[in-house]
């Protein structure tokens, strides 16, 4: 399997820019794999699509102000660090640019020396583990001189930082948002509750790895990057039940399709635990526990376009992708979205 099997022509003016103003009323393209139509909404019907005994699963992770802009201690040269994942307590992997001016024994200071950091070592696909020196609170500073590490495709600037947080984030860790739960508002969350849905959290701190391009051109060559996750038991259990009755388990975006299939074993049974994953899924794979999926556009040859494929087929996935192309759908982070059914 080739990665180029997963390349789309999108034209860059159907890259969202901004987040809409209402969150539930983006656009919901919903594909019916048993029929194979495709149909076009917004996404507020999606409670018409759930049935009481179901289950939506959503990931309260939320991200931190991970993005550091600074200087080289001794030659003023300016800086960029990008939080990715925290490895210990004061030590992270991050990526670095430009990365020549961070080797292994280098100093960099960060507002005016409230945040310091020295390179340890250099990572076997270019990242820096660095170690942070400060006086008071880590999270106090980094939301005093952090950025919001909006992707790269995203040019305009962000009026409100709470846009790129779902209504429901709780725990801090991620690089980048689920951003399949940004079209949720806590009403339509209620209505969907008192429906008779069970509505369960779980947590996957979210990295850049899931973002990195596909630079193999086999498939099977492709290495994940190990992501944080955490279910409580209850979380569990809930879902369990749900398989266990002929509901649907329902997740919201990859990250959190990758957790339970990642934490669910060969008898069908999710375990509660914490973790690092580094899933991959991809057309072939087998799914444990997820039935249907809430997702975004993806980007070509992406991890996350090949996990959508593996669930929808890889051929009804790029039908999809063309039409969405045709219709003038919103792509990637504060685009429209998909209901795989």
């Amino acid at each position: 399997m080739k990665t180029s099997d997963f390349n789309f022509d999108l034209p860059q003016e159907l890259i969202a820019q901004t987040p809409l103003k209402e969150r539930d009323q983006s656009r919901l393209m919903v594909l019916d794999r048993k029929s194979s139509n495709i149909d076009h909404k917004i996404f507020s019907d999606i409670i018409d699509y759930l049935s009481s005994g179901d289950c939506l699963v959503l990931n309260n992770t939320r991200v931190i102000p991970a993005r550091l802009f600074g200087e080289k201690e001794g030659t003023k040269g300016k800086i960029e660090f990008l939080l990715l994942k925290q490895i210990k307590l004061d030590t992270w992997e991050v990526l670095v640019k430009p990365g020549k001016k961070a080797k292994p024994g280098n100093w960099f200071t960060f507002g005016e020396g409230a945040l310091r950091a020295q390179v340890k070592e250099v990572t076997d696909d270019g990242g820096r583990i660095v170690e942070f020196h400060y006086n008071g609170v880590f999270e106090e500073i980094l939301d005093q001189l952090g950025n919001m590490p909006l992707p790269p495709y995203i040019t305009a600037t962000l009026e409100d930082a709470e846009r790129y947080q779902t209504v429901y984030s709780k725990h801090k860790g991620s690089a980048a948002a689920p951003t399949a739960g940004l079209h949720f508002t806590k009403d339509l969350l209620k209505k969907i509750e008192d429906k008779g849905v069970s509505i369960v959290y779980i947590t996957l701190h979210v990295g850049l790895g899931t973002f990195r391009p596909v630079k193999v051109e086999d498939v099977n060559d492709h290495k994940m990057h190990s992501e944080f996750y955490m279910i409580e038991e209850e979380a569990a259990s809930k879902i369990n039940k749900v398989k266990k009755d002929g509901g649907k388990v329902v997740t919201v975006g990859t990250t959190c399709c990758r957790t339970l299939e990642a934490a669910t074993g060969e008898d069908g049974i999710l375990r509660a635990g914490n973790g690092w994953t580094d899933i991959f899924i991809y057309p072939g794979y087998d799914f444990k526990m997820v039935d249907w999926l809430i997702t975004n556009f993806h980007l070509p040859e992406s991890t996350l376009i090949m996990l959508v494929s593996a669930l929808a087929g890889s051929n009804f996935i790029m039908e999809a992708y063309h039409t969405a192309v045709r219709e003038k759908y919103r792509f990637f982070s504060f685009g429209d979205s998909m209901l795989i059914k």
